[in-house]
């Protein structure tokens, strides 16, 4: 597994700025990037809008059809109206939003370079159109069958029989989740991290079997090994290699013991 397209940001692929948009990035750093994300937010809002417009069109013909009534039957028409309205956007958006990531961004790859960079857009939007649904739905449809085909759709290759009881999760373009994996509620699965001004993607695979632990943490460019277990809150840094059957623990994350079936 490569952990990095590009692993010397000092090489040829990072020699100065390229282009005008590039030269003003690098020079204005903070407004041009207010202007673009800016233009990445009217991207969501207009995709969140058509997520949107199937639940308000149900919803005023629920609410309609309450104005029919006294004030008593009318207003938990009207609440019903509106939660109906929330939950066909919810159901959208999870359709919605995977189909422009995939048509505008395709697979997202890894990476290693300059924050303030074009090269960076296409994970920033990725984790946007992710975080657009996270923190508008997909709490409602964790775990079920409904948060694993988001996941599935935005890229995160996922196994059978695997459970997924979280919403903490960033990069799932980059994520691998094999047979029979269980990730504990509130664990955060993130593939990136910061070092020194250059931002790094990498993968993460967490193997067949494996258990992650009630709010513990994978960073990037981590491997957890076939039916390994990492204890709860505890934290597993970047570059990890977690052996098959082992049982990690603590902050940072170190071998406690082995699992019985693989003594």
């Amino acid at each position: 597994m490569k952990p990095f397209e590009n692993t010397n940001p000092q090489g040829s692929e990072f020699k100065g700025p390229r282009g005008c948009y590039e030269r003003l990035l690098r020079k204005y750093q903070h407004p041009i990037l207010a202007i673009t994300l800016g233009a990445l937010y009217l991207l969501i809002a207009t995709l969140l809008g058509f997520a949107a417009a199937p639940g308000i069109a149900a919803g005023f013909r629920i609410f309609e059809f309450g104005r029919k009534f006294s004030s008593g039957v009318a207003l938990p028409i009207t609440g019903f109206a509106i939660f109906t309205a929330f939950l066909i956007f919810g159901f959208s958006s999870i359709i919605v939003v995977p189909l422009a990531n995939r048509i505008i961004l395709g697979q997202l790859k890894p990476f290693r370079g300059p924050y303030y960079s074009t090269k960076v857009f296409p994970w920033f939007m990725h984790n946007i159109f992710t975080y657009s649904v996270r923190y508008t739905f997909l709490d409602w449809i964790t775990p079920t069958p409904f948060n694993l085909f988001f996941y599935r759709r935005m890229g995160m290759k996922i196994g059978t029989r695997t459970q997924i009881n979280t919403s903490n999760i960033s990069d799932p373009g980059l994520i691998t989740l094999e047979d029979e994996v269980t990730i504990g509620g509130s664990a955060t699965i993130v593939a990136h991290y910061a070092v020194r001004g250059y931002l790094i993607t990498a993968p993460v695979l967490i193997k067949k079997g494996a258990t992650i632990g009630l709010r513990a943490i994978i960073m990037a460019d981590t491997v957890i090994g076939e039916g390994a277990k990492i204890l709860p809150n505890s934290v597993v840094l970047p570059k990890s290699r977690v052996p098959a059957g082992e049982t990690w623990g603590g902050i940072p994350a170190k071998r406690v013991a082995m699992n019985s079936e693989h003594q």
